[in-house]
């Protein structure tokens, strides 16, 4: 299945998404993690796509999105975009699914607007949350330590490859369970091609996040806001694991959670047919 692609805008950016499937289908919302984009949801849309008109954004900063004037991607912009994306489409609720960074969004947006989403589904979405376990920061060193970050990424130019398949070996070594077709597949998506060969198309600075994030008694106020059904998937070998993070759902009310074992951060590239399986399961 050939996605669709369409447009909206956000803060004065113009986001790209695309369409899979029929749109006299109920709503759904793929929501991709962070240096990633809106295709490598190409696998697992179209299996969507037999019951809900699939609809999967680039985030602004990533995929064929605009890049953020001044650089700003903290997650409190990537909800907004996503209002945004839900007003364009007038069709809420919505099933909102979300990998990574995107599961951390699908629960921001869930928690905000709690009318407008049927269902929710977050993929390793808990995982990589630093912040809820760790200390409070004092504001001047989270100021001096974000200013620094910022200041550093002005002057770092983005990576360049010689041509795709070299490009692709390094995609494979960042996660060594996809197969290389499927490697293949998200490179060709996610580069854009230059003089000097290839280069990953999300922006650099959405290495910086904001000296503001939020904190325990925020995320848990707004987690607790959420009146859907919620699943949460996670790899037992996935960055949370890694990190010895422990999932606490006490915030939710009808919630559940699962482990996919054999698959990493990227559970539904890892372990497809179980994720498939139990998505399936959770939203029919």
């Amino acid at each position: 299945m050939q996605p669709r692609a369409c447009s909206y805008s956000s803060q004065r950016l113009n986001l790209r998404y695309w369409i899979y499937g029929d749109e006299a289908n109920p709503p759904l919302i793929l929501i991709h993690g962070t240096r990633d984009h809106a295709r490598s949801w190409d696998a697992v849309a179209p299996v969507l796509a037999e019951h809900f008109c699939v609809y999967a954004p680039d985030l602004r900063g990533h995929g064929d999105s605009e890049w953020a004037r001044g650089g700003n991607y903290s997650i409190i912009d990537y909800t907004l975009d996503i209002h945004a994306l839900a007003e364009h489409l007038g069709r809420e609720p919505f099933a909102l699914v979300g990998h990574s960074l995107g599961g951390g969004i699908a629960l921001q947006f869930a928690g905000t607007f709690p009318d407008k989403v049927s269902k929710l589904i977050s993929i390793e979405g808990m995982a990589g949350l630093g912040w809820i376990t760790r200390r409070p920061r004092p504001a001047h060193i989270r100021m001096r330590e974000w200013i620094s970050q910022m200041r550093q990424l002005e002057e770092r130019e983005p990576r360049t490859y010689p041509d795709v398949e070299t490009a692709t070996r390094r995609m494979l070594e960042a996660n060594s369970h996809l197969t290389p077709e499927l490697a293949r597949h998200l490179t060709e998506h996610g580069v854009r091609h230059e003089n000097s060969g290839v280069a990953w198309k999300f922006d650099n600075f959405t290495r910086a996040g904001s000296p503001y994030e939020f904190n325990t008694g925020d995320a848990r106020d707004l987690w607790n806001q959420i009146r859907c059904p919620i699943l949460i998937l996670y790899g037992d070998e996935g960055w949370g694991k890694r990190e010895n993070f422990r999932l606490d759902l006490s915030p939710f009310h009808d919630v559940r959670a699962e482990e996919v074992a054999g698959a990493g951060h990227w559970v539904h590239h890892d372990q497809f047919d179980t994720f498939i399986r139990i998505v399936q399961d959770f939203l029919q």
